[in-house]
């Protein structure tokens, strides 16, 4: 089996920064191994930030500044390759591949009046292409789509390839939103199922920035001093993406800033702030749990849910989850040996190595889709002449 050298590059619905990884990448399909050689996190600039949260609320978004920031992603995301390249000292021109999911800024799973299903990340894969003179594999959602599903989760086919085991292991991610894949022992790819759960960080952080000033949580302790009011919760929970059925997917339009200005407009003048940082992390425990009970243990008994991205860091989160799920075995990915903050970059660098060697990415059990499809859209170099990726 031929190794190849990839960049891995997942910026998510948190907007704390872009995530890279560097990593070696032996065979495909089922036959793929994986070494992580550098994991590098970059912290989103506060005006970008700024301008993505400008770009995706649809009072303040315009058509000009969404086509100038595609470009500024596209100039952000290659300085981070190369900053994951220098922090591992490995020379650029030894890169065989790129992945990049991409920076979404809108996300519509479903259809309505005049209104298609359709996804659009940023991130010009033509700049990363030319400041790194590197094939990259981009816009990863979008042939799922085609195909009928909600082009999200596309992560559990990278689950089922590094992760399946003769134990039934849930992985669950954590990030700006929750998503899960469920890999039943001795799997094959047709028996691996997921969906996002719902509210991953992207509530606590918004909530804690409003009443501590910080942008996260950290390890969940301001949520640890309070407690959780129930009247609150039960009208969270009454949300209509938490009682959907799967497979569904979702984002910061359902659970973004308006989501959070109506929690602090009702909630705000009769809750503490401790305990309103209670509930809110109880809320995305509670979604996670309520998607296990519902949809997951009456099938299929869990031997493992392991937790991964930056909620696996929140402690009171975590806690929340293992007593909400006495049943499992709750871990982290740091448990198994392997980085909670690097697992999404990993899984688009593997993504992108199953485009080139034209394999199918997505699972439709997690998706939707009809069928399973060749992800992504492939841009070479400008002078590329068949290069050995």
């Amino acid at each position: 089996m031929t190794d190849k050298y990839v960049v891995g590059l997942m910026s998510g619905t948190s907007l704390d920064g872009v995530d890279a990884a560097l990593v070696k990448i032996s065979g495909y399909a089922e036959e793929t191994q994986v070494e992580l050689i550098k994991y590098h996190q970059e912290d989103m600039p506060p005006e970008l930030k700024k301008e993505i949260m400008a770009a995706i609320d649809p009072d303040t978004s315009d058509i000009e500044h969404i086509c100038s920031l595609n470009f500024k992603l596209g100039y952000w995301f290659a300085e981070a390759v190369k900053s994951v390249c220098r922090k591992a000292s490995f020379p650029l021109e030894d890169l065989d591949l790129i992945g990049s999911h991409g920076q979404t800024l809108y996300h519509i799973p479903a259809k309505g009046k005049d209104i298609v299903k359709s996804t659009l990340q940023c991130g010009e894969p033509a700049i990363i292409t030319y400041e790194t003179n590197k094939t990259i594999v981009s816009n990863f959602r979008s042939m799922d789509i085609a195909a009928g599903g909600e082009g999200a989760p596309l992560v559990p086919y990278v689950d089922y390839l590094l992760y399946r085991s003769d134990n039934t292991r849930a992985l669950q991610n954590i990030g700006g939103i929750g998503n899960v894949t469920v890999i039943p022992a001795m799997a094959s790819v047709d028996d691996v199922f997921g969906s996002d759960t719902g509210p991953g960080n992207m509530i606590i952080d918004d909530v804690c920035l409003r009443l501590f000033n910080e942008p996260y949580d950290t390890d969940g302790r301001y949520a640890s001093l309070g407690s959780v009011n129930q009247e609150m919760l039960k009208a969270l929970l009454e949300h209509p993406f938490i009682k959907a059925a799967p497979p569904k997917t979702t984002g910061r339009e359902m659970f973004g800033k308006a989501f959070v200005d109506s929690i602090m407009a009702k909630w705000s003048g009769s809750v503490s702030h401790y305990d309103l940082m209670a509930t809110v992390t109880q809320f995305t425990a509670s979604s996670i749990i309520n998607y296990y009970r519902k949809y997951i243990l009456q099938k299929h008994p869990i031997d493992e849910v392991i937790i991964s991205g930056g909620g696996s860091y929140n402690q009171t989160l975590a806690g929340m989850i293992k007593s909400g799920l006495p049943m499992c075995r709750v871990l982290t990915q740091e448990d198994l040996g392997f980085s909670s903050s690097a697992k999404e970059a990993i899984a688009f660098a593997v993504l992108a190595n199953e485009t080139i060697n034209g394999q199918a990415g997505n699972i439709p059990n997690a998706t939707g889709a009809k069928e399973r499809v060749i992800l992504g859209q492939i841009t070479n170099p400008p002078k590329w002449n068949g290069n050995k990726e």
